[in-house]
């Protein structure tokens, strides 16, 4: 379901493929124009859903790491082509190996805060409410990253590879 057409103007006019990663100049350009996103994520959060302003910031700081760590520096993939693939890919394995100390309440954080970026794109009319559905839903597979951490920490000798293979990363498109 969306929102009456006279809360869309909010990201009236936004063009998706202006998110294509194809250069170190369009990841910048990217990066500022997710910032903005976020902005209006906190705008609509906490004017129009009634979110308090600390809960809407993190909201924001989480997808914050989520987009311009993982989507844009480190897959280059465009915001609006993430599906639920991208969330298990990030919370079971790039977090973990990438966090000195990955820990679930600070994963818990980030993906509440992308799963509700995605909520608001999807109130935007730029994503369907199926796909949103299914992100979010990944997001709240908190079980499954908990035993990944775990797992994680428990590695000895040569079992990194089972762990990577259980829920490997995607190849960087170059």
């Amino acid at each position: 379901m969306t929102r009456p057409a006279e809360l869309h103007p909010l990201l009236q006019g936004l063009n998706k493929a202006d998110y294509c990663v194809g250069s170190l100049d369009d990841e910048i350009r990217i990066d500022k124009q997710c910032v903005d996103l976020l902005r209006r994520l906190y705008q609509d959060l906490t004017k129009q859903s009634g979110v308090s302003p600390e809960q809407a910031g993190e909201f924001c700081h989480g997808a914050d790491y989520f987009l311009r760590e993982f989507v844009i520096a480190d897959r280059r993939e465009n915001v609006f082509a993430v599906d639920a693939s991208h969330i298990r890919q990030f919370a079971g394995h790039w977090y973990i190996i990438r966090t000195p100390e990955p820990n679930l309440k600070e994963l818990t954080s980030i993906l509440c805060g992308t799963a509700e970026f995605y909520r608001f794109l999807a109130r935007q009319g730029l994503m369907t409410e199926d796909l949103v559905n299914e992100i979010a839903s990944q997001c709240q597979e908190l079980d499954y990253y908990q035993h990944r951490i775990e797992d994680f920490w428990a590695i000895e000798g040569d079992g990194f590879d089972a762990w990577r293979n259980a829920c490997p990363l995607a190849p960087v498109k170059d």
